[in-house]
């Protein structure tokens, strides 16, 4: 079963070797990412190669509409170990444009579980009820919130315990807020970076332009 994985992995492996025979004795030796991505599990966004990253260089979570709960010991068993081990510079936040778990959040039907991880997304919505219900055009409407949710996981992310002890000791890190756009392959960059305790205040009121017609490349 699944042998056309299988021969994928081969035919990966030995181009991997043919271009740099060292390269799997590195990766075996240490993990020194300086980047932890914190994204969607939807299959489109593939978060090494986005960044033109290769396997080491990227520590990477993933869930439905990358939220990073505060109760969530899976998100926060990651977030600790690559700022408390890994030590990384970079705590990188990814939403992107036309996400399902954000339009599932929203529409009304009933999934079972997953509305209950999904429940942050529709609080979100509440609170910014008035920008969104502004935005006519639905998918427009639905791209506003994808960015809202990014700067919320963001603000999730700069409040942690763990990130501000790791302020407070002097290590350099910075938690940033992106979109990645599915018809260009695009990121962008919402202007969401915080980068040590004095610079919380500025998500309150982070000025980002509602999107109108649609993100880049639509």
């Amino acid at each position: 079963m699944l042998d056309h994985l299988k021969a994928n992995n081969r035919a990966w492996s030995e181009r991997k070797m043919s271009a740099d025979s060292g390269f799997f004795r590195r990766l075996e030796a240490q993990q020194a990412p300086e980047y932890l991505w914190i994204g969607c599990s939807d299959s489109r966004v593939p978060a090494n190669d986005i960044v033109g990253l290769d396997p080491g260089e990227l520590f990477v979570h993933r869930n439905v509409a990358n939220l990073a709960p505060p109760q969530d010991a899976n998100y926060l068993s990651v977030l600790q170990f690559a700022v408390d081990v890994l030590k990384v510079k970079h705590i990188i936040v990814v939403g992107h444009y036309g996400c399902g778990g954000v339009k599932a959040a929203v529409d009304g039907q009933r999934r079972g579980l997953v509305d209950h991880w999904l429940h942050p997304i529709r609080e979100l919505r509440q609170t910014h009820r008035e920008e969104l219900d502004a935005i006519l055009d639905e998918r427009s409407r639905l791209d506003r919130l994808c960015e809202l949710n990014v700067i919320r996981q963001v603000r999730n992310v700069a409040s942690d315990v763990f990130v501000h002890e790791a302020w407070s000791r002097g290590q350099k890190l910075s938690v940033h807020g992106w979109v990645y756009s599915l018809a260009n392959g695009l990121v962008r960059d919402l202007d969401a970076t915080v980068s040590g305790l004095d610079e919380l205040d500025r998500l309150h009121n982070l000025p980002i332009r509602t999107v109108v017609g649609g993100p880049p490349g639509y």
